[in-house]
C-alpha cells in the first residue's frame, strides 16, 4: 500500500513509537531525529558519534530481513541507478516507511538537480502509484537548493512528493515525456516574458 502523506504526519507516528528500529538511508548530514540506525555511500561516521552509522559499498543493502520497523528515503531514490531494485531492497528490510520525492517542477528548477539526478517521479493519486521515468531536463534551472528549500517551507506540495507505505511500493516506468518531444523552455525566455508584462502592467 502507497499513499500521499506529509513529513508532520511521519513525526507524530515516530515521536508515539520511541521503541521502533528506524533507519534513515541516503540522509547525508539530515537524519531524522528519530533514526535509531544511519546508511549513507559516503561515510558520515564522525558526524554521527551518537548514532548507529553504517557505511553501504554494495547493491544489496547491509541488512537483514525485516530488520527495521520503518525506513526513511528521503531525497534517494531519483539518484540510484537500479531504481527497482533499491525499491525491493526497501521492501526486504522493512514492512513500511517514508519516501520524499522532488516534484517534475522541483526537481527542473534546481541547478544542483540537473546533473545529479537520473530518475524523474509524479504519482498516481488514481491507482496510488509512483510513476519512474529517466530524467528530462524541460526547463533551464535558475535557482539553488538553499533556495529551493525556503520555497518549500510556503510551496511544499508543488516541490516535493511525501508518501507512506506498507508492505509494498507500488510504482510504474513511463518514457512517454521525452525532452526531444518538447522544446526546453529557457530562463532567459521565462524573464523576459516577465518583464514584458511587468512593464505592461506599470504602463497601464
Amino acid at each position: 500500500m502507497l499513499k500521499r502523506t506529509s513529513i508532520k504526519h511521519v513525526n507524530s507516528i515516530l515521536e508515539k513509537n520511541l521503541n521502533w528500529k528506524v533507519l534513515d538511508i541516503g540522509c547525508g548530514f539530515r537524519a531524522h531525529k528519530n533514526a535509531s540506525v544511519i546508511a549513507d555511500i559516503q561515510d558520515f561516521s564522525d558526524f554521527y558519534k551518537e548514532k548507529k552509522f553504517i557505511k553501504i559499498n554494495e547493491k544489496n543493502l547491509p541488512f537483514k530481513n525485516k530488520e527495521f520497523d520503518f525506513v526513511i528515503s528521503s531525497h534517494v531514490i531519483e539518484h540510484v541507478d537500479d531504481f527497482e531494485f533499491f525499491v525491493k531492497e526497501l521492501e526486504r528490510i522493512s514492512s513500511k516507511g517514508y519516501i520524499e520525492l522532488p516534484s517534475r517542477l522541483g526537481d527542473n528548477l534546481v541547478f544542483e538537480n540537473e546533473n545529479d539526478h537520473i530518475w524523474w517521479f509524479c504519482f498516481d493519486d488514481v491507482s496510488n502509484t509512483i510513476v519512474a521515468s529517466k530524467k528530462n531536463q524541460l526547463i533551464d534551472p535558475f535557482i539553488t537548493v538553499s533556495m529551493a528549500k525556503l520555497f518549500e517551507e510556503v510551496f511544499r506540495e508543488s516541490f516535493v512528493i511525501e508518501l507512506a507505505w506498507e508492505e509494498k511500493i507500488d510504482y510504474k516506468i513511463d518514457n512517454n515525456i521525452r525532452q526531444e518531444n518538447h522544446k526546453k523552455i529557457s530562463f532567459f525566455t521565462l524573464i523576459r516574458k516577465y518583464l514584458s508584462k511587468k512593464i505592461r502592467t506599470i504602463f497601464k
